[in-house]
This record gives structure tokens, sequence and C-alpha cells, in this order.
């Protein structure tokens, strides 16, 4: 594993991390009273003169920068599974602009995700794989990722609350995964033709397509029910489809055999820890607030929900 790839994929998570945070604590500072298009346009304008706002708004688009340099350096199956510890930066950074430490529980949920998140990559121990991939394996795995996400999202009509939610998370996943993959596909292709030559073919264009669809997806699962349902299948889902689709697409191989057990408890361990971070941000209603905020009439309302790159 490449010291620079983990080192730019932390980058980006916590970026983006830190991103969520003060979009979310710019959200604080406005009031939401009032209901309708109306207030709720008024209330948008009003957050984006915010500093907080463009401050975050700035990370992202360096969040993105960054997961894409990783992904030039790196393998699909190391950088994504890495992007998870968002949830572990989420909080850190919370904690500071909150002005609130996590409780123990928090604590536990953080080294689970940490433990296991080395475990997985130390045992799976990623090849950094081609750079490219064949365009009839393109048209296979988008082909199949299509498929699945449709019958995920059609599965999804048929279930309400913390199943539909759940059912949301995976294919926002399963797409967050492709629009890595794609974005990888880029960055290969940008070492190789440069620019111009670039923006003439099809993969940035169908990486644009493909996130927004994924943004869509993962706005869909906020809706539909809490973090806790959701952001297991969101983190699982994200890491174990890029390791897939690195191994389809770019011949990026993992270790089998004995090390297949390690693998097992890190995903298990990702697991645990997603649903604890998810709890932690979805049910404590004071931690994303200001100090004076909490225990204010509003506060049990607010939630906070992290983003993707």
């Amino acid at each position: 594993m490449s010291a620079l790839t983990i080192v730019l994929a932390l980058c980006a998570a916590l970026s983006n991390a830190s991103a969520s945070v003060l979009q979310r604590r710019a959200a604080t500072d406005e009031s939401t009273s009032g209901s309708g298009a109306r207030q709720a346009l008024r209330w948008l304008v009003r957050v984006l003169r915010r500093p907080y706002w463009l401050a975050g708004a700035g990370l992202l688009g360096l969040s993105t920068l960054l997961q894409a340099a990783a992904l030039a350096v790196g393998s699909l199956s190391l950088v994504q599974p890495l992007l998870a510890s968002e949830l572990l930066f989420t909080l850190a950074v919370g904690s500071v602009v909150f002005r609130r430490l996590p409780d123990r529980r928090t604590w536990l949920a953080f080294a689970a995700l940490a433990v296991g998140l080395s475990l997985f990559l130390g045992a799976a121990s990623p090849s950094k794989g081609q750079t490219t991939a064949e365009p009839r394996l393109w048209l296979l795995v988008g082909a199949v990722v299509l498929g699945v996400v449709a019958a995920v999202v059609a599965a999804s009509r048929l279930v309400r609350g913390a199943a539909r939610a759940a059912l949301l998370g995976l294919a926002s996943a399963v797409s967050f995964a492709a629009t890595a993959a794609l974005l990888k596909e880029v960055m290969g292709r940008l070492g190789q033709s440069g620019v111009g030559a670039v923006l003439t073919q099809w993969p940035p264009y169908a990486t644009l397509v493909v996130g927004g669809l994924s943004f869509l997806l993962l706005q869909s699962a906020f809706r539909a029910g809490s973090l806790t349902a959701s952001q297991p299948a969101l983190t699982l889902g994200d890491a174990l489809t890029s390791v897939a689709l690195g191994w389809v697409l770019f011949q990026e191989y993992i270790g089998l055999g004995v090390r297949v057990v390690p693998e097992a408890i890190g995903v298990a361990l990702i697991g645990a820890g997603s649903v604890g971070l998810a709890r932690a941000t979805a049910t404590d209603g004071g931690w994303d607030t200001t100090p004076d905020e909490r225990g204010g009439p509003g506060s049990d309302a607010e939630r906070s929900a992290s983003q993707r790159s």
C-alpha cells in the first residue's frame, strides 16, 4: 500500500467531514421558522452568505481534488474504504466546532471503525492494478451497476422506515463506488492523453451524471430514515462495491485464503462502528448545535447528516 495514497485519501475524508460540520454550523445560525418553498428559499439565500458555509463549500471542492489525486496514484480498493474514516473526522471536527466531546459509547464506535479499517486493509493489502479499464468491461459493469441500483430502488418502494433508508443507502453506496471508479478512469486517461483529449471522451461526463444520481439517492436515504439505518449500508456498500469494481475493472487484487478471516472481522467492526457513529449523530440532538441552542425549543428537531464527495 502506498503511503501517499493513504495520506491523500485520509486528507480527502478529513476535508469532506470538515465541510459537513462547517455547513451544519452555518445552518444552526439561521432560524428554521416557517414552512413552504418561499421560506426555504429565503433560508437558503441567507445561509449561502455565511462564512462557515462558504468555507465548507471550499473544503468540498478540495475534498474532490484530494480524492481524485488519491485515485490517480492508488487503487480504488484502497481509497474508497479509507474514505469511511470521514465518520471519525466528522465527530472529531464537530467536537471542536460545537464544543462538545463525544460520550464513551461514541469513542468505542470510533475505535471499532478505526480498528476495522486497519484490519481489513492490512489483511486485504489491495494491489494498485491498472490505471484505466477496457471499454468492454465498462459496458458490462455499467449494465450490472444500473441493474443493481434500479432493483434496490424498486425494492425500497415496497417498504418504509429503516428498511427503506437502508436500501436507499445501499443504492447510493453502489452509485458512489461507480462514481469513484469513473473518476479513477478519468485520472488515468488524463495522465495518458492530457486534458484536451479527455474532455472529448465519455468518462468525465459519465462521472458527473452518476455522481449527481448518487447525491440524489443519498438525500432520499436521509429523508427515508435515520442515519443509524442508512449509514452502515452506505459505508460498507461503498467499500465492498469499490473492492469488486477495482478487481473487475482495474485488476486490483486483494489477499484471499486465510486472510479472509481478518478481512471479515474488519468488515464486521466497520459495520459496528458505522452504526455507533451514525447513532451518535442521528440521535444526540444537542451534539451538532451551538452552545446557546442546546436545550432550546428546536434543538431536538435538528439532526446532522454527513455529506460525500
